[in-house]
């Protein structure tokens, strides 16, 4: 099954071009102020209407006011919600959105119970765990931890770039994988043959 792609922290229309252009299959817009790809609104509606058809747009929060994700979604083209923060279940399916729930993996986490609570979640991506970081932190985790078996597709996060992915999709076999910082020249700003490698590895862990 081919590998999904997800370019996140998208800050630049020309980044979301490079992306585009590489085959990605979905990019993210951070709303977030705390992180350094944080966009405004008005950042996030020009990039995201600039996407061609069947490339998704993700919006990303982090424990914000349910009244603040529906200002973005009143303003902005978005396809995806996703949940990086401790938002409830019935936090995140209250926006009509469909959304992914963010885990940030560790030892002695119980992802099995974990998917159970988000049951209607489109998919659960997994990221690295580090005290105080919502994500972004640039980190892989250990892959080991994932059980088989996940109610909901997993989309892979935390650390991803061109010379660790193959081998990231060949282990997990994730139905998506995520990156950032792995892309980037400088944080919140793409590089585009970076990104060019990134989806070479991506088809490279597809053999």
């Amino acid at each position: 099954m081919r590998t999904r792609t997800k370019i996140c922290g998208i800050t630049r229309l020309e980044d979301m071009q490079a992306a585009v252009a590489c085959g990605a299959d979905a990019i993210g817009l951070v709303f977030h102020a705390k992180s350094p790809r944080h966009v405004t609104v008005e950042q996030a509606a020009m990039i995201a209407a600039g996407l061609p058809p069947f490339v998704s747009a993700v919006g990303l929060f982090v424990d914000a006011a349910a009244d603040d994700v529906r200002a973005v979604l009143r303003e902005t083209r978005l396809d995806l919600l996703q949940f990086h923060g401790d938002e409830s279940p019935a936090y995140c399916r209250q926006f009509g959105v469909p959304y992914l729930k963010a885990v940030r993996v560790r030892p002695g986490l119980n992802l099995i119970q974990y998917a159970a609570q988000f049951d209607d979640a489109a998919g659960l991506l997994l990221d690295a765990f580090q005290e105080g970081m919502a994500g972004g932190t640039g980190q892989t985790f250990d892959w080991g931890l994932i059980p088989r078996g996940l109610l909901q597709p997993v989309i892979l996060a935390g650390g991803l770039n061109a010379g660790n992915v193959a081998a990231a999709i060949h282990q997990v076999r994730p139905y998506a994988v995520d990156v950032s910082g792995g892309v980037e020249r400088e944080k919140g700003i793409k590089d585009a043959d970076k990104i060019a490698a990134f989806m070479r590895g991506v088809r490279d862990g597809e053999v």
